[in-house]
């Protein structure tokens, strides 16, 4: 497999500049239906299933270098399952759905509408992964502290924002990550109907040299995906993939974390096989939307 078009660090340490052109056209963003909040009761995966999902994914990953976690919640079902998710990892870039989230909340607290500034730094923050628009909304949210509160709020205990601006350092479990997709996306979570349809509308229309990742798992997909040469395990990659899909009549919540791969196509392969695997398993059998 080859990545082609993107660039190669998701930069930890950030200098103004967001306004500058998108260096990608994005697609147009998939219209985002109006819904209800399906009525499920919440269980986890029957066990003969989960031992066998648990296998073939110790089986695949016990041929492939680093380490990688996942963590799915079908909204259709109802089924949870996590997989090695007690292991916390770097998000990278991922860690601008948390960002975002933050950012949304806060302006529906202050009763207002986004400015046309501020969408432009959402937009190309989630769209083009533009490490310089999610500095300036990580110091708009309060940086740390301010993610690390609003995160506590939501119930996500997890997760540590990084040290000082550095926001792809923040650290967490695929189980946290897929909390935070449901805090965006839930007609009954915290964030009203249209900030909940800005958010998935902006996931579904990443560049598309930046589609990989969770999309492997096929159907409709909201993505933001993090990718990073992370100097604290000596240049090794950490490649991570979060998102929502609609696949064979279920809607499912995904986050699949890894690190230390060799290089960024290596890093991506294990995260797109972790996707379709467990995506296979879930929607296999059982109800369906």
């Amino acid at each position: 497999m080859r990545v082609r078009g993107i660039w190669p660090f998701a930069l930890l340490i950030m200098v103004p500049g967001c306004a500058a052109p998108s260096s990608g056209t994005p697609r147009a963003a998939a219209a985002v239906v109006h819904e209800q909040a399906p009525i499920v009761v919440e269980s986890a995966l029957p066990s003969e299933e989960r031992r066998a999902l648990d296998r073939a994914l110790e089986r695949y990953l016990a041929d492939r270098p680093g380490r990688a976690s996942v963590a799915v919640y079908d909204r259709t079902t109802g089924v949870r399952y996590a997989f090695r998710e007690r292991t916390p990892y770097m998000l990278a870039s991922v860690a601008k759905v948390d960002i975002l989230l933050a950012f949304l909340l806060g302006k529906q607290r202050e009763g207002r509408q986004l400015t046309a500034y501020e969408r432009r730094l959402a937009d190309r923050m989630i769209r083009n992964s533009d490490n310089d628009c999610a500095h300036e909304l990580y110091m708009t949210i309060g940086g740390q502290k301010g993610l690390a509160r609003v995160l506590r709020e939501m119930g996500i205990e997890h997760t540590r924002p990084g040290p000082g601006l550095s926001w792809g350092s923040t650290s967490s479990r695929p189980s946290d990550q897929v909390e935070v997709l449901e805090r965006l996306t839930d007609p009954d979570g915290p964030l009203s109907a249209p900030h909940r349809q800005y958010a998935l509308g902006l996931m579904s229309s990443v560049v598309p040299e930046q589609v990989w990742g969770v999309s492997a798992a096929g159907g409709e997909v909201a993505l933001k995906n993090g990718w990073l040469p992370a100097q604290v395990h000596g240049g090794l990659w950490t490649i991570n993939s979060v998102g929502r899909l609609r696949v064979r009549g279920h809607q499912l919540l995904i986050a699949v974390l890894s690190e230390r791969s060799p290089d960024m196509e290596t890093g991506v392969a294990t995260v797109e096989h972790l996707a379709r695997e467990t995506v296979n398993a879930l929607t296999r059998t059982g109800k369906t939307a």
